[in-house]
């Protein structure tokens, strides 16, 4: 692909700026759009502002879409000022916010509609995997359009896998938070234990990483548990939204996701206590109330 392709992005927070970047910084011409005020490293860029979606999509070929949820995406594609209204034949959308998969089937059968092409591609890695153009991209769709988009993945993030059609990207998403969530709850039963049997918890964890208990959630979030840095990171409430993400679709599927459920309630109580924008290894929090102890304290 050229660099003469012309290029969209709508959604400007904290995860497209930096993706939204990476593309202005290899030479693309890139038009952009977002909700409030365009970021400074972007507004100070080669970047063509767009007053609305629409105009993006009219000036683009390939059009990316980052923003925070289901509702939020069918905003930008089929409002007044929509995507859909500025799309002409063979154009590309690209949707890289993590949104339910059942959704995203029904908004690329109206993308493909119009003659145009659609790939649900969301994202793993957080705003430091942004930022370091180390993101984990899953996506859904055909496999011509994912190669003409690939080098254009290939600038934002390292390990990028076709996982099948429309909406198996998302499927891909929302299976990753589901191992998260569940890892995270496992650290934190283990730790607290360890913490209440009178052991030291950095040392237990220390010990764990070398065996079959290892995992990156132990390593990262479990040093978090032990220091208590619990700054985001990824917020609570993004992962509850992609827990709803999967409990409502396990629903319209008839399977039943238990423990699923269970690591919701434990990101809901942590809300509850006024811990919305904590990171989500901050779920140990309510663990720690249900056994009045705290990782870390003397037991």
């Amino acid at each position: 692909m050229s660099n003469s392709q012309k290029i969209g992005f709508i959604g400007l927070g904290i995860m497209g700026a930096p993706m939204a970047g990476h593309l202005i910084k290899s030479g693309y011409e890139l038009h952009v759009n977002t909700i409030g005020k365009i970021p400074d490293e972007i507004a100070n860029s080669s970047a063509i502002q767009a007053a609305t979606a629409a105009e993006v999509a009219r000036n683009a070929d390939i059009i990316f879409i980052m923003v925070p949820d289901t509702s939020d995406v069918e905003k930008v594609l089929f409002s007044e000022n929509g995507v859909a209204s500025g799309l002409s034949q063979g154009k590309i959308v690209v949707d890289m916010s993590s949104i339910s998969p059942i959704a995203t089937k029904e908004f690329a059968k109206k993308i493909n509609a119009l003659s145009c092409e659609y790939l649900d591609a969301p994202v793993s890695g957080g705003e430091v995997g942004a930022k370091n153009a180390s993101l984990s991209i899953m996506v859904g769709g055909s496999e011509s359009v994912f190669e003409k988009v690939k080098p254009l993945f290939a600038l934002m993030g390292k390990n990028i896998n076709l996982v099948g059609g429309n909406g198996d990207g998302q499927t891909a998403k929302v299976a990753n938070q589901i191992i998260v969530a569940l890892n995270i709850e496992a650290v934190g039963e283990a730790l607290l234990f360890a913490a209440r049997a009178g052991a030291n918890p950095e040392k237990v964890r220390q010990a764990l990483m070398g065996g079959f208990a290892n995992s990156k959630i132990l390593e990262v979030h479990g040093e978090r548990m032990v220091k208590r840095t619990f700054d985001p990171g990824f917020r609570i409430e993004l992962h509850q939204k992609d827990l709803n993400l999967a409990l409502s679709s396990a629903r319209a599927l008839g399977v039943s996701l238990p423990n699923t459920a269970t690591a919701q309630e434990l990101f809901n109580s942590c809300a509850a206590h006024g811990g919305k924008a904590w990171d989500h290894s901050a779920m140990v929090r309510a663990l720690e109330r249900l056994a009045n102890f705290e990782i870390g304290q003397k037991s």
